[in-house]
Order: structure tokens, then sequence, then C-alpha cells
């Protein structure tokens, strides 16, 4: 029976609507693929406290409001990951790589020819429909703490 790995998931936008994505480091499991922030859960945490968390420590940024995308569940060969997918509408900070991971902004429509995780991809189409329904039009932008 492979493990099962909890990560929280964070799809964050820019001014112009483009989407964060961070490459995986070498040596690391996947290294060289490009995924969505987040992190796994530790014991003791919600999927909320732990998306806060992995945000404050990969980017330097601070939540202040996210909502659920979606949530998927995806068999690797040697394990099973469940992903909790938030939107963060709000958040304080410039995303920075603290982690020294190569960070990208990318158009939602360019996000299918990157080399995301395979976990990652059901989370292009969500994103896709998510600002196909309007989301994006009259959104507050995140990223800018002078408001």
């Amino acid at each position: 029976m492979n493990p099962t790995v909890r990560v929280a998931v964070a799809v964050l936008f820019d001014a112009a609507r483009r989407v964060l994505i961070a490459q995986r480091p070498e040596g690391k499991y996947l290294g060289g693929f490009w995924e969505f922030p987040g992190g796994k859960l530790d014991a003791d945490e919600t999927t909320e406290q732990a998306l806060a968390r992995e945000l404050r420590e990969e980017l330097g940024i601070e939540t202040r409001g996210c909502h659920r995308l979606l949530q998927l569940r995806h068999h690797y060969p040697d394990r099973e990951v469940v992903l909790d997918v938030f939107v963060v509408e709000d958040f304080a900070g410039v995303p920075a790589a603290l982690e020294g991971q190569p960070l990208q902004w990318v158009a939602p429509t360019a996000l299918a020819q990157q080399r995301l995780l395979p976990a990652d991809l059901p989370i292009v189409d969500a994103i896709l429909a998510y600002e196909g329904h309007g989301h994006g039009a009259g959104h507050r932008t995140a990223g800018h703490s002078a408001r």
C-alpha cells in the first residue's frame, strides 16, 4: 500500500491575471517539473493553515483570503497525493523565491504548455473554467499591499 500525502495548493494571480508556478529543485521527487505553490500538511494542520504556512515559508506572502477551487487525487507509482487547491484572492506582499526555486507568472491559456507535475494538470482546466466564468473581471487583484 502506497502512502497518501495531503497537499495544500495555491492558485495565485497577478494584476495581469497570470498564474504563479514554481520549479521543483533538482534532486527532489520529480525535480525539474513546474508546480503550483504549496506543500504538505503537517499532522496538526488544517488545509488552510498549511496553505498559509507554505506560502509564508516559500514565497514570503501572507494569505488574507482564499476559497477552495477543487480537490483531486493522483496516483504516482510510489505514492498517492490528495491536492486541496485554493484560489488565493487576497495576499499581502510580493511573491519571492525564498527557497531559491525559479518562479514564473504564466497566462492561464499557456499553463498547458508548461512542464507541470502530472498531479497538477487537472488544475489547469479548473483555472480556465474559473477564469471563463468571469471571476477575473472586477476581481480584487492580490499581491499589492498598497491597497
